[in-house]
């Protein structure tokens, strides 16, 4: 590939994620402002809170593996590796609550197209940069750890950064070949907001 070539597809690159980002900034953020997001990184979170906060985002995460999932493998080669429903189940033991019932936040995402389950999949996947912050709080409010407690907010462990930069590439990637940042967008502010509608929820 020319030099030339290879700058304006980097450039490209950055120009998409600056609109994804920028685009997605407002559901992102009132998200975040949900008092269930809140308690999470409060140093006076409960153990109570701690356990619904993983019961509710175990909806989130197991409906994303059954059903997006399968959509995106062609374009995202380590999917099997990003599967984490299982460790929210494990670090629930830790807490008084029990899983008795399940929810699935996008269920109404029926016949999605790939660009907008790649979109659904970026809010994911992103979440876990935040839950290295996350794991400091837990870790100290209740004195868990990556392998008790908290394995799903330790992420990929000191690889979270690179497996974040390796999703990204596999999403500049797919988005250059499709020319679908529009979908990717919607897809994204779909997943935002039907993961607000549902922490607000009372179960």
């Amino acid at each position: 590939m020319k030099v030339e070539n290879l700058k304006a597809d980097t450039s490209a690159s950055v120009i998409f994620l600056e609109n994804l980002k920028n685009k997605t900034s407002v559901s992102h953020k009132n998200l975040e402002s949900l008092p269930i997001s809140r308690s999470i990184v409060d140093p006076k979170i409960t153990i109570e809170q701690y356990g619904l906060y993983l019961s509710l985002m175990y909806d989130v995460v197991k409906n994303l593996e059954d059903t997006i999932y399968p959509i995106v493998s062609n374009a995202i080669p380590d999917l099997e590796e990003r599967k984490k429903s299982h460790l929210l189940l494990n670090d629930l033991k830790s807490t008084p609550i029990e899983k008795t019932t399940h929810h699935f936040p996008f269920e109404d995402a029926i016949k999605i197209s790939m660009p907008f389950a790649m979109g659904m999949v970026y809010v994911v996947e992103g979440s876990t940069l935040g839950g290295r912050f996350i794991l400091k709080n837990v870790q100290e409010a209740f004195d868990f750890n990556e392998d008790k407690g908290a394995s799903y907010f330790a992420g990929y462990g000191n690889k979270t950064g690179s497996s974040w930069k390796k999703f990204l590439n596999s999403l500049t990637e797919f988005e250059a070949k499709t020319n679908s940042e529009e979908e990717i967008i919607a897809g994204a502010t779909y997943a935002f907001e039907a993961i607000h509608k549902h922490l607000s929820k009372k179960f």
